[in-house]
C-alpha cells in the first residue's frame, strides 16, 4: 500500500483542513458509540470523562486557565496522556488482576517447547480478519498529520469487535481482539511515513525526528525527493519490508523468553510492574505530581472496570480532545459559527455523515428489535 498509493494518499492527506480533521475525530467516537453494543450510556460516559480530562490547563486559543481542579498548580500543564496511559494500563490492570486472583496467586502454565510455539502459530488463522481491518484502518489513520498511532489501534479494535461473531470474547483473550490493534498500530507507523516523505509533513513524532535527521543530513523532503534522491527514497521504502520481517524473526526467537516471563508468579510481577510504573512516570516528567496523579488514574481504572465501564473510549478521547478541540473551535470561527462547514465539504460531508449514522445506529437497532417484537 506504501509503494502503491504514496502520491495520491499524500495529496489526499493535505486536503484534510481543519473541518475534515474534526470529522475524522468525531467518526473515531462514533465508532465506540456504534459498536459498543448494549453498553451505549457507559461508553458515552467514558467518552465524555475522557472529554473533560483533555481540556483540563490553559485554553489553546484564550490562554486562560480552566479545570484546575483544588487550585493545584500541577494541572496547569493538563493531564500528560503517558500518566493517563501508565494509570489504566499499569495500575489499574495490576490492581484488576489481584481483584481477579484473590483466591490464591496465579501462575501462567505455558508450553514453551517448539511444538507449543508452533501449535499456538497455527491459531494465527483465527485472526485474518483482525488482521485485515488494523492494517487498512491504521494505514490510512496514519497518514493523516497528528493523529498517530493510538486512535488508529483504538478504532480498529472497535470495528473488529463489531464485525466479530463473537464480540463477547474480546477483552478475555481474543485473537482477534489483540491482532487488531496491534496491526492498526504497526501500518499508522508506515502511514506516517507518507505525508513526511512526499509532503515533508510528519505525521508522528517520530517521524519529526526523522524529518530532522534527513534535513540535517541535506535531504528535503516533499515531491522532488522521489526524482531527485532516488538512491535514497527506495533503498529507504524497501527497508520498511525487511525492518518488518526481521522483527517478525526476532519476536519468534524471543517468544521462550517472552513465555517464561508469563510463568513468573503475579506476587513477584505486581510488586514488579507498580515499581517500573513509579520510575517510568518520574523519569518521564521529574514531576511527584504527575507519580500520584497516575496512581489516582489507575485506581479509579480499576473501579471504573469493576463497575463495567470501558475504560478504551476514555483514552481515546483524551488523545484526540486536544486535537479536536481546536480543530472544531477554529472551523466555527471560519465560518461565522454555521456547523454546515461540516456537511457542505467534499471530504468532511461524508465523514461526519457517517459519523452520525453511526452514533444513531444503536437507536436504529432498538426501533428494529421493538418492530419485530411488536409484530
Amino acid at each position: 500500500m506504501f509503494t502503491g498509493f504514496a502520491p495520491l494518499l499524500a495529496s489526499v492527506a493535505l486536503s484534510f483542513g481543519n473541518p475534515e480533521i474534526f470529522a475524522l475525530m468525531l467518526l473515531a467516537f462514533a465508532t465506540f458509540i456504534g459498536f459498543s453494543g448494549d453498553d451505549i450510556p457507559k461508553t458515552i460516559f467514558s467518552i465524555c470523562i475522557g472529554l473533560v480530562l483533555a481540556t483540563v490547563g490553559f485554553d489553546i486559543i484564550t490562554g486562560e486557565p480552566r479545570l484546575i481542579f483544588f487550585e493545584i498548580t500541577g494541572f496547569m500543564h493538563g493531564i500528560r496522556f503517558l500518566v493517563i496511559a501508565i494509570g489504566v494500563y499499569g495500575i489499574g490492570e495490576m490492581l484488576w488482576t489481584i481483584n481477579s486472583t484473590r483466591s490464591g496467586p496465579s501462575m501462567s502454565k505455558v508450553d514453551v517447547s517448539i511444538s507449543g510455539i508452533l501449535s499456538a502459530m497455527k491459531r494465527f488463522k483465527l485472526a485474518w480478519k483482525g488482521t485485515l481491518i488494523g492494517s487498512i484502518m491504521g494505514f490510512f489513520v496514519g497518514i493523516l498529520p497528528a493523529a498517530g498511532a493510538t486512535p488508529g489501534a483504538l478504532m480498529a479494535y472497535g470495528a473488529t469487535k463489531m464485525a466479530s461473531r463473537n464480540p463477547e470474547e474480546y477483552g478475555k483473550g481474543s485473537v482477534d481482539g489483540v491482532a487488531a490493534p496491534e496491526s492498526a498500530n504497526n501500518s499508522a507507523s508506515t502511514g506516517a511515513m507518507l505525508p513526511m516523505m512526499t509532503l515533508g509533513i510528519p505525521g508522528s513524532p517520530t517521524t519529526a525526528v526523522l524529518l530532522a535527521g534527513m534535513v540535517i543530513w541535506g535531504l528535503q523532503p516533499g515531491p522532488l525527493l522521489f526524482t531527485d534522491q532516488p538512491d535514497f527514497v527506495w533503498p529507504l521504502i524497501g527497508s520498511f519490508y525487511i525492518s518488518n520481517v526481521i522483527a517478525v524473526l526476532i519476536n519468534l526467537a524471543f517468544i521462550p523468553v517472552f513465555l517464561w516471563m508469563l510463568r513468573m508468579p503475579f506476587t513477584i510481577l505486581a510488586p514488579l510492574i507498580f515499581v517500573l510504573s513509579l520510575v517510568g512516570t518520574f523519569a518521564a516528567y521529574q514531576d511527584m505530581f504527575d507519580v500520584w496523579l497516575m496512581v489516582i488514574v489507575g485506581v479509579c481504572a480499576f473501579f471504573l472496570r469493576l463497575l463495567d465501564y470501558p475504560v478504551a473510549p476514555a483514552v481515546l478521547a483524551i488523545v484526540l480532545g486536544p486535537i479536536a478541540e481546536p480543530k472544531l473551535r477554529q472551523s466555527l470561527l471560519f465560518s461565522d459559527g454555521d456547523f454546515m462547514i461540516f456537511f457542505n465539504r467534499p471530504i468532511a460531508g461524508p465523514i461526519t455523515i457517517i459519523a452520525i449514522v453511526l452514533i444513531l445506529l444503536p437507536l436504529f437497532k432498538l426501533i428494529r428489535d421493538k418492530i419485530r417484537q411488536t409484530a
